[in-house]
């Protein structure tokens, strides 16, 4: 008996309340067929997909369902039902080859195409699989029947990227808009004779000594470094950075009370020439509004703080200064000890303070609400 002429029920994915259709062990046409198929699930350089294949043909001889089988190899029935169907119709031929180009979709532009098309868009953007938090091609061809390099090339086209995400945060400040406009007005048009400062204070960054040397970078091998290590302690690097040279005034401290945050500004301050005004930009820590910093700030009427609306750290520029520092020199550090570290950070503002380049804002106050109102009306719809 030929592997094609699998009793009818092998052929007809949709008979799962019958056994698997295969009548007895002649029903793979002879032992060297049922063999093979074992190979193919032991070999070791076997591809996974003919690996699947083998399976599930072979746990339809043990008489299961596509349902039973989909559950055990963790696939979808339709795709236990599409190999089951392929074997029975040409055997071991029909699981080693891919699927033709009229069966995958992947032809010329034809009405059905377009269907599948709109399918997989629609799929990808509204649904997910029962067994993970996202499709991948594969898993989304096989829910389809059709093939992964369809599926990969519709993605592309759409710009679909589903195995990648992206963090976000929405403020829900009552003034938010108030507290936008206030401080992207000193971005853009700062008041006359005044200097803005964007603070605040990145804490707890770690004196780490690797466990081994690193290697350098050699042609064809880039440099290396151990994936543990050892910590020498930590230190909290105050910054205050004039939005418009691009200067940082800079203390590292051991921890970042509101003793630390007061007497930074007061260093801020005297470094400050005095016939000028100090608009002083920071977020909602609670340090920053501490009843000593308030008092403080009574006394200096040329200081103003301004307040970032909450859960808008990306309003701070001087978030953008850490995020340099931390890939120039803190990220491949190594230090021995908290002493090093900072000599390290001092060293590097030092060095970029002899020639400043500010970070310059460009988004206008109808810009950012355009793009917040838009994002919240999305997060009333999911």
């Amino acid at each position: 008996m030929s592997s094609g002429s699998l009793c009818g029920t092998l052929s007809t994915p949709s008979n799962d309340h019958l056994p698997s259709g295969l009548c007895g062990l002649n029903a793979f046409g002879s032992n060297v067929e049922r063999s093979k198929l074992k190979h193919n699930v032991r070999g070791r350089k076997t591809p996974v997909r003919l690996v699947e294949r083998s399976k599930i043909v072979l746990l339809a001889h043990e008489g299961k369902t596509n349902q039973q089988i989909a559950k055990q190899l963790g696939k979808t029935e339709h795709t236990v039902g599409r190999w089951r169907n392929r074997f029975a119709q040409q055997g071991l031929s029909g699981i080693e080859k891919e699927l033709s180009r009229g069966e995958n979709h992947g032809g010329k532009n034809t009405q059905e195409q377009a269907i599948l098309r709109a399918k997989i868009i629609e799929m990808t953007t509204k649904q997910k699989p029962d067994n993970a938090t996202h499709w991948s091609t594969r898993s989304l061809a096989d829910e389809l029947e059709t093939s992964h390099n369809f599926v990969a090339r519709v993605w592309r086209s759409c710009g679909f990227k589903p195995h990648l995400i992206r963090t976000f945060k929405v403020s829900n400040d009552p003034h938010f808009e108030e507290k936008l406009t206030d401080v992207v007005g000193l971005y853009l048009d700062p008041p006359d004779n005044a200097v803005v400062f964007s603070v605040d204070e990145k804490s707890s960054i770690q004196a780490l000594d690797r466990t081994q040397p690193s290697l350098p970078i050699v042609k064809g091998r880039c440099g290396t470094m151990t994936h543990d290590y050892k910590r020498n302690g930590t230190s909290t690097l105050f910054a205050a950075l004039d939005v418009f040279s691009g200067k940082v005034i800079a203390k590292c401290t051991k921890r970042h009370r509101h003793t630390e945050f007061l007497g930074f500004l007061k260093k801020v301050y005297k470094e400050t020439p005095k016939d000028i005004d100090l608009h002083i930009i920071v977020d909602n820590y609670s340090t920053h509004k501490h009843k000593k910093v308030n008092a403080w700030l009574a006394k200096k009427p040329r200081v103003h703080l301004h307040f970032i609306p909450t859960s808008s750290s990306w309003l701070n520029l001087v978030e953008r200064f850490f995020a340099l520092i931390t890939e120039k020199q803190l990220r491949r550090g190594v230090f021995r000890s908290v002493e090093q570290l900072e000599n390290t950070i001092y060293t590097f503002i030092e060095k970029r303070n002899q020639k400043p380049k500010p970070f310059v804002w460009t988004k206008s106050v109808d810009e950012i609400m355009t793009k917040v109102n838009r994002a919240r009306h999305s997060l009333l719809n999911v």
